[in-house]
């Protein structure tokens, strides 16, 4: 049944992590993230635009997207009646770049349509027939080698399915044998985030002897090509994350074999439409996809826990315990894992939980409504 939107209220806050979260980019002690809330006949949807506080992942950051979010997706949606959240994607397709603020708004409308159907967000969107999804953690850049093994240590026994730790130059041949040594049967992935080049080749090489799951786009944030080369001199595996913005990079990196595994997340690729059509090109050429995050608070969670039910999501992702990141979510009941490392997908309508209404108010830093 067609909608208006009548409303958007935007919302930043600001919530600090539990312990810093270090990658090749840099150390993050605190995110500010960027709710959007879309009405429609008096039911909201809510979405999370996944930009970092820096331009450090991609161009975009908290306050680009906030001004590109405001004055150029909103008004192109606000007032503007659809059939389907599945047209909202094209009707900003001509902005160029910017998918992680597009993408904030396209989720909110697909949260918004499911929760005007009565349906999970899940279902809606054409998954749904997992009901438990396999959870990986990511444990980033840490001040010691015995810090990150006793941090994997505590992930290991909380049941996660797969451990994935970051590298760079300078922390990765050694670190990576010191935590094979103790961990010799673990699901184990190193994720590099473009921190090398064709001129590492012989280093990352190194890592074949290590039976890692996969190496995550070792090389720049929007290189195919030179992936590919790098492909055919390593045994294990890349996963392409940064540089495929589209179902069209999708199909390009699997024809010129630049990896194995494809990391799906909803604001790289601009919301559920483009994530869908990602997962179905990956999953016709026999290619394994999971779920990637972005520090997202409960909201974001919950939308990568409904992506995660698309039937190729056969690899543990990134989307972990509230606790992992947040003393206290924005989302009631916290996102919680199972003792053997899976969440259990929400069968309420939308993305399936409650906000926090009273704790958001109290983080927020900054509020606009537009209608």
């Amino acid at each position: 049944m067609a909608f208006q939107i009548e409303r958007v209220i935007l919302r930043q806050i600001r919530m600090p992590l539990v312990h810093f979260f270090e990658t090749s980019f840099g150390r993050t002690h605190d995110r500010e993230i960027i709710l959007v809330e879309v009405v429609s006949d008096g039911i909201s949807g809510w979405g999370e635009v996944t930009a970092g506080e820096n331009p450090f992942y991609n161009e975009e950051w908290t306050d680009s997207a906030w001004l590109i979010v405001r004055d150029y997706v909103v008004p192109r949606v606000l007032g503007h009646t659809f059939d389907s959240a599945d047209q909202v994607y094209d009707r900003a397709a001509h902005i160029r770049g910017h998918f992680m603020a597009r993408g904030g708004v396209e989720v909110a409308i697909w949260d918004l349509e499911a929760r005007r159907a009565g349906q999970p967000l899940a279902q809606f969107i054409g998954g749904g027939a997992r009901k438990e999804i396999p959870c990986g953690v990511s444990i980033g850049i840490q001040d010691s080698v015995k810090q990150l093994l006793e941090k994997i240590e505590t992930e290991v026994n909380a049941g996660y399915q797969r451990i994935k730790i970051k590298i760079k130059p300078g922390w990765d041949i050694d670190v990576v044998r010191q935590v094979r040594e103790q961990f010799p049967n673990i699901r184990l992935m190193a994720d590099a985030n473009s921190a090398y080049t064709l001129a590492d080749i012989d280093r990352l090489k190194c890592l074949d002897e290590f039976n890692l799951m996969m190496i995550e786009q070792p090389l720049e944030h929007d290189e195919i090509i030179d992936h590919a080369t790098l492909q055919k001199q390593l045994q294990t595996p890349i996963c392409l994350d940064e540089c495929i913005r589209t179902a069209h990079h999708a199909q390009q990196a699997i024809e010129l074999r630049a990896g194995g595994i494809l990391n799906i997340k909803l604001g790289r690729v601009g919301g559920f439409r483009e994530a869908k059509r990602v997962h179905d090109i990956a999953q016709a050429h026999g290619i394994p996809v999971w779920c990637g995050g972005m520090l997202e608070s409960g909201i974001g969670r919950a939308h990568n826990i409904a992506l995660s039910t698309l039937p190729n999501f056969i690899l543990p992702g990134d989307v972990s315990a509230s606790k992992r990141y947040w003393k206290r979510d924005i989302i009631k009941p916290p996102v919680e894992v199972s003792s053997h490392g899976t969440i259990t997908a929400p069968d309420q309508p939308g993305f399936g939980y409650a906000l926090d209404l009273d704790f958001l108010d109290s983080i927020t830093v900054r509020k606009e409504m537009l209608s």
